[in-house]
């Protein structure tokens, strides 16, 4: 529908009635929109000071439909066709063949439980019809990240009593969880390009286009390190000894130090605090020395099964803590970024 460009446009303002302000919209555009007299549009003011115009069929969005044939898809590769289309913002996904086998619908069904918002409204023996019943306008990047973040916190901190207290169970609970920060992730990714797309999503008005591109690449780093503590996790059934108590302190010293920049990243970013977010960057070096005294530890135990084990734990805490520190980064730039459109 919109292949192919169409030159930018000017238009001069006009005003009736003493306080209403008029704009005649661009000949081609409308055409290709379909908009005719009589026809609705929605108007959304962005923080920047633009406008985006959109077009509306029958009083409501305009429903954007993807038709995909997987014929010859399955498996991963049916997978990533479905993330795909999730991701390109499709109200409505319809996969076709001239027969969907049921191993292809047990991995649509799959994938529709790991997304936010897609569910199978009709089924055939030709064809699966996905449709997307979340409300764009009731979800918040904002609150989305700040939902990873929290439940990447929790994650790190159970995977570490895990590992202190062999809790099978609560280890089992640290890696299930992990499936509820992807679901997130994608739902953020998902947002993100529909703000590219100039499409309403809420707090909009008042959102930069580079808090959002921000808010993104931190809900990576916050996603890598929910998948750092499921890794974690994710060892405490593998691990034949106790702990010994020296190394568990360091384990624990080591793991508050990362989780606390995390933490202090976060509020850099959300508060645009460059004093905190320095401080962040600062705390990396001592924060590695701890993670070196632990590693040094590790060499100490007799079973060479639990220093391999461990020592993929001292690694994901030191990548963790890098992460605080990217976050941290970004908390910079986005607070420089916005004192520069002001």
């Amino acid at each position: 529908m919109w292949k192919g460009e169409i030159d930018i446009e000017t238009r001069k303002v006009q005003q009736t009635g003493g306080s209403t302000y008029i704009v005649s919209l661009p000949k081609k555009w409308a055409e290709r929109a379909g908009i005719k007299t009589g026809s609705q549009v929605t108007l959304l003011p962005r923080s920047d000071g633009s406008l985006t115009i959109a077009p509306m069929e029958d009083g409501t969005p305009v429903q954007k439909k993807n038709v995909i044939d997987v014929s010859n898809h399955a498996g991963d590769e049916l997978i990533r066709t479905l993330i795909a289309a999730y991701l390109s913002g499709s109200d409505l996904i319809e996969l076709r063949a001239n027969r969907i086998h049921a191993e292809q619908k047990k991995t649509i069904r799959n994938v529709c439980y790991k997304l936010i918002g897609p569910e199978i409204i009709e089924e055939t023996a030709k064809t699966v019809l996905i449709q997307d019943l979340l409300n764009p306008n009731e979800v918040s990047i904002k609150k989305s990240v700040r939902r990873i973040f929290l439940i990447s916190n929790s994650m790190l901190k159970d995977a570490i009593q895990a590992l202190k207290t062999h809790d099978h169970d609560l280890a089992i609970d640290v890696v299930e969880r992990d499936d509820e920060v992807d679901r997130l992730f994608l739902l953020i990714s998902k947002q993100f390009r529909a703000v590219l797309r100039g499409k309403r999503v809420p707090d909009a008005s008042e959102t930069t286009i580079d808090e959002y591109h921000d808010l993104r690449l931190a809900a990576s780093s916050l996603e890598r390190i929910a998948d750092h503590a499921a890794k974690i996790a994710a060892i405490v059934p593998t691990l034949e000894i106790q702990i010994p108590a020296e190394t568990m302190d360091l384990i624990e010293t080591s793991t508050e130090a990362s989780s606390k920049m995390v933490e202090d990243a976060i509020e850099a970013l959300y508060t645009q605090n460059t004093e905190l977010a320095n401080m962040v960057i600062s705390r990396a070096d001592d924060t590695k020395v701890k993670i070196n005294a632990l590693d040094a530890s590790l060499l100490t135990l007799e079973s060479p099964e639990s220093i391999v084990a461990l020592g993929t734990v001292a690694d994901s805490l030191d990548r963790i803590g890098d992460y605080g520190s990217n976050i941290a980064e970004l908390a910079i730039n986005l607070s420089m970024a916005l004192i520069q459109n002001k």
